[in-house]
């Protein structure tokens, strides 16, 4: 458990490891190009025996100010994703199990905090319930930026149950026709010192949660970084970024401030940590774990 001021934040892993090829996930990248940052990418986040760079799905349990909040919901169960087998109709994964032993029941949960409606983000939104999808968190509000909603819901009006693994079918609308989306713009407060920040690039209207604590801020990013591979290479974006040079402007402007107010970045997909700190090496950065 990490402590900043009177916030507390866990990991509620769901998958650990996710693996991909290096350059499935970052198709401009080489080996050769992170040899010199080895010895922290190594174990944790990139195989170089096979290539594979090493993520984790997670969701961070912040509980602050009397809330507590859940953000993102990683990749949940019972899910048609026919396009990858390792997502598809997974089951007794245990994550709700793993939420309880931190003491946190579906209904406790005040406030889901979705940065981006991808799948293996938005996935917990909803469970299977008698041969439907309600909402996993049913006293939540569930807050994501507007312009992400409207982004998705265009896509489903388009081509309905084809974009995205057709999450916004199955734990996106449910959600919305229950009452409990709440789509909110940048600068939008949870609670004091905790406000929404727009990380545009990776999705049209991903957003970000920024916690003001006595020792600085801490940034939940989503995937404004995937890995640590892209702080040794900031201009990297994954294959999965709407706008890759966007994405990339997006988080080099993220780790400069946080490494000029010694702030903290806290990624969905980071293993073996809850967040880091970024120190400045020349023209890249190294994580200070935490």
């Amino acid at each position: 458990m990490l402590t900043l001021g009177a916030a507390t934040i866990e990991r509620i892993v769901d998958i650990d490891p996710f693996r991909f090829g290096l350059t499935q996930i970052f198709p401009d990248a080489s080996l050769e190009a992170l040899e010199d940052a080895r010895a922290w990418l190594e174990p944790h986040s990139l195989d170089f025996a096979t290539g594979q760079v090493l993520l984790g799905v997670q969701s961070h349990l912040l509980r602050i100010g009397g809330l507590t909040i859940l953000v993102d919901t990683c990749v949940g169960e019972c899910k048609p994703r026919p396009r990858r087998p390792d997502w598809h109709e997974r089951r007794d994964t245990g994550y709700l199990d793993r939420l309880a032993a931190a003491g946190v029941r579906p209904e406790d949960v005040d406030v889901v905090m979705c940065t981006h409606l991808h799948a293996d983000h938005a996935g917990w939104n909803t469970r299977l319930e008698n041969g439907r999808w309600v909402p996993t968190f049913p006293r939540a509000r569930y807050v994501m930026g507007r312009a992400e909603l409207d982004h998705w819901t265009a896509e489903e009006a388009r081509a309905p149950g084809e974009a995205n693994h057709g999450l916004f079918a199955d734990s996106v609308k449910p959600v919305v026709e229950a009452g409990l989306a709440e789509p909110v713009e940048e600068g939008f407060e949870l609670t004091a010192g905790l406000s929404l920040i727009a990380l545009p690039g990776h999705t049209p209207g991903q957003m970000g949660l920024s916690l003001k604590h006595p020792g600085g801020t801490a940034i939940f990013c989503g995937d404004a970084l995937h890995s640590p591979v892209q702080l040794r290479r900031p201009d990297w974006s994954s294959a999965f970024c709407t706008d890759p040079v966007q994405a990339a402007l997006t988080r080099r402007a993220m780790l400069e401030q946080a490494e000029g107010s010694g702030g903290m970045i806290l990624p969905v997909h980071l293993r073996g940590a809850t967040g880091f700190r970024p120190e400045r090496v020349g023209d890249h950065w190294r994580p200070v774990y935490l």
